[in-house]
């Protein structure tokens, strides 16, 4: 079996000897060692025989010393083969060229179905695809991961809770968990106006019910700010749903250290980009031979699966791409870092914030310098929306 599969890939050659010192010559041939096999007598002065190719030329200088000649009957093995693939060069080069296109329409996004999502939702999520490359008709191995298309969505998008993202083929499915509000307790159309912290009233908008505190009241959290409960002229009461805008004052502190001398890596811009196959441990270059000239890097390495017809083929394709860092030492003198603290701390606070908020006071409580850092601690006035409606639950 072995020799069979070494004569194939060598080639073969089916010979036919004729004439009358055909015996001996095929006798000289075996003692020089030619190889033969399949030899089988036609008539009385004709044999039939198969040796490998790359002893055709000593057998055509021994049968000159003898009174017989030789014709090849069949030709077969890799080299003849590899011969007719190269006479018909064409079918060749389309064939590999229908592999390619094969191959290459396998690792495309063909569909992008999105499943428990409302049409707003699902709008808004292929919007978000769309902006990060995740379109039908693009290569997948140019897209991120699953699981990071499925972090970007989750974070870029409120009105989602969870989204899970699964490639299968060449179709990505999303199946999507919408945030749901909680169902509010049965009641009636009334309910109160009250504090959601502590603060000095400032100002009062009522546009139904009655207030139930004035202008620089100090309120805690949960107290009534305006009541639903009216008194007619006849003593009677009613109960309306309470409505309006309570604006106070509240008390925000903010601790924040920023230090004179800061070392830290930022990226120049600059980048190169290797790109291999990848079989288990090994990796073939395809493009960026050159070794990287870029000496500080931080390197970043993608492993994309192929695909073909659907399956999962045992190699990837793998980029690896260099970005150049420099370090950057930044430095401030105390009176800019105090600046610097101030900046940090209103934005620190400003995110936590309410919408409209506005911050109407600031007080240094500490300010020092240790271990090489300014250290801060400011006390913030601010004015907002304190007001929160509170249904009145029936049994209230």
């Amino acid at each position: 079996m072995k020799n069979q599969w070494t004569n194939f890939y060598a080639g073969n050659v089916e010979v036919k000897a004729y004439g009358q010192q055909v015996e001996a010559f095929v006798n000289d041939m075996v003692r020089k060692r030619i190889r033969i096999w399949n030899m089988k007598k036609m008539g009385t002065d004709a044999i039939c025989f198969t040796i490998a190719l790359y002893n055709v030329k000593k057998m055509r200088v021994i049968i000159r010393k003898y009174d017989c000649k030789a014709t090849f009957l069949k030709r077969s093995g890799v080299p003849f083969l590899w011969r007719r693939l190269l006479f018909n060069s064409g079918f060749l080069i389309g064939f590999f060229l229908f592999l390619t296109c094969l191959f290459l329409l396998s690792n495309v996004v063909w569909g992008i179905e999105i499943s428990g999502a409302k049409p707003e939702t699902e709008h808004k999520i292929r919007q978000q695809l769309t902006k990060m490359g995740v379109e039908t008709g693009k290569f997948q191995f140019n897209m991120d991961e699953s699981g990071t298309i499925q972090q970007k969505l989750s974070s870029s998008i409120d009105e989602i809770t969870w989204v899970g993202v699964e490639l299968k083929g060449t179709t990505f499915h999303l199946q999507v968990v919408e945030k749901k509000e909680p169902k509010r307790a049965k009641m009636d159309s009334r309910q109160n106006i009250i504090a959601n912290k502590k603060a000095i009233v400032r100002k009062i908008f009522v546009e139904k019910g009655k207030a139930a505190v004035s202008v620089n009241d100090y309120v805690n959290k949960g107290q009534v700010l305006v009541s639903s409960n009216i008194s007619n002229n006849d003593k009677s009461s009613v109960l309306v749903p309470a409505k309006g805008s309570v604006w106070g004052e509240v008390w925000y502190k903010s601790d924040v250290a920023i230090p004179l001398k800061t070392e830290f890596s930022v990226f120049s811009g600059k980048e190169e980009t290797k790109h291999y196959v990848k079989m288990k441990t090994f990796s073939l270059p395809i493009w960026g031979f050159k070794k990287t000239t870029i000496v500080n890097y931080e390197k970043d390495i993608t492993d994309k699966p192929l695909f073909f017809l659907g399956w999962k083929l045992p190699f990837s394709y793998k980029t690896v791409t260099f970005r150049d860092k420099e370090s950057v030492v930044r430095e401030y003198s105390k009176k800019e870092a105090i600046l610097r603290g101030h900046e940090v701390a209103e934005n620190d606070l400003k995110k936590m914030l309410p919408k409209n908020s506005e911050v109407i006071g600031r007080k240094v409580l500490r300010e020092s310098f240790e271990s090489g850092k300014v250290i801060l601690s400011i006390h913030y006035q601010v004015l907002e929306n304190i007001a929160i409606e509170r249904p009145i639950i029936q049994g209230d």
